[in-house]
């Protein structure tokens, strides 16, 4: 049976920040002010990043196919997910605001790739579906806690379903929906397609919650980053931002592996003078997790992070409207929007506070 998931101020559910370590009594921590995370800070958004994104949605409004598909035959379903995620970052839902059309496109592309009863969310076949479907997963679950349209319920049930039951032992997931080994790239997909269900009012199992922070703890190093597989390997940018993103999503807003994460992650503070060698290999990916670790540990690592990397992005585009690299076109300018309105805070899943926010 399922109950509910995520932080001590649920009204049901287990107190998951409760399981992570108290910090020094003569430190705070740096996310210890909780309540000014979200504060707005009045600098964030400026007339060059409102320029950047009103032209970067109108690209990729303009490249959606006729089903709604963003990218056949390269993980379509979580690719199409992560563009209805850029849209509804505007603030457009389905059939509502400027790109209120592209969104309910995506939706209804997205529901139709679950075709084979298990709750998969894939349209094609690639090497890693699961990356694919916690996209989707994310995607379907942002948009039913914000219009609870019973059309999108059921699948979306089966997708959460499928990530519970394909969970390994040692509490991750990995490329393909079976329960076999695990990396931190494809558990944060998953945790925050979790996370996002149960804001919108979705159970998670309690055992679910506890073997994936287990998991993500044992993927951090002494120096406060993360190898890509438990306690194999050295840190590396794009992983330490999941892995910071993946406790935060969990429910672990404080205690030692938080504040050696912050730390870890804010070395590389794009405009900065350290750089990972991964930071370019998986520079839309890895942003995309950091500018959300840093949103949530808020206060001065915050106000840091957003301006680097909003003044990174708008240099980096591609003729003026959209953004290349890593896997195509379409994902590294959903990504890339995705972490240009991080401001607006319109998604509920990266406002930190979950059902209990409510």
């Amino acid at each position: 049976q399922f109950r509910r998931l995520l932080g001590t101020t649920l009204a049901a559910g287990m107190a998951v920040s409760s399981l992570a370590a108290s910090p020094p009594s003569d430190s705070p921590g740096p996310v210890a002010d909780k309540p000014a995370v979200n504060q707005v800070t009045g600098d964030e958004i400026t007339p060059a990043q409102k320029e950047a994104v009103v032209a970067g949605l109108d690209w990729l409004a303009k490249q959606q196919g006729a089903k709604g598909d963003y990218s056949p035959g390269q993980s379509a379903a979580g690719i199409t997910g992560l563009c209805g995620l850029a849209f509804m970052s505007s603030g457009s839902l389905p059939g509502r605001g400027k790109y209120g059309e592209n969104v309910r496109k995506c939706v209804q592309y997205v529901l139709s790739s679950s075709q084979d009863g298990s709750g998969l969310l894939s349209a094609d076949q690639t090497h890693g579906p699961m990356y694919g479907h916690g996209f989707a997963t994310l995607f379907l679950g942002e948009v039913y806690g914000m219009t609870h349209d019973p059309t999108i319920k059921d699948k979306l049930e089966k997708a959460v379903q499928l990530i519970v039951r394909t969970q390994n032992r040692d509490g991750g997931w990995r490329y393909q929906p079976v329960a076999y080994d695990a990396d931190i790239s494809v558990t944060i997909c998953q945790i925050m397609a979790l996370r996002g269900a149960n804001d919108a009012g979705l159970v998670i199992p309690d055992q679910t919650v506890n073997n994936a922070i287990k998991y993500v703890r044992s993927c951090q190093n002494n120096d406060g980053g993360f190898a890509y597989v438990a306690h194999q390997g050295g840190s590396g940018f794009a992983r330490s931002g999941a892995g910071l993103a993946a406790l935060f999503y969990s429910g672990i807003y404080e205690g030692d592996e938080i504040n050696k994460g912050v730390k870890y992650l804010a070395k590389f503070t794009p405009g900065g003078k350290q750089q990972m060698p991964d930071a370019e290999t998986h520079y839309f990916y890895g942003n995309y997790y950091a500018v959300q670790a840093m949103f949530l540990a808020g206060g001065e690592y915050w106000k840091a992070w957003y301006p680097g990397i909003r003044d990174q992005l708008l240099k980096r585009r591609t003729g003026g409207d959209h953004w290349s690299g890593d896997v195509n076109e379409h994902y590294a300018t959903a990504l890339a929007l995705i972490i240009l309105q991080m401001p607006n805070r319109y998604l509920p899943v990266f406002n930190g506070k979950g059902a209990e926010g409510k």
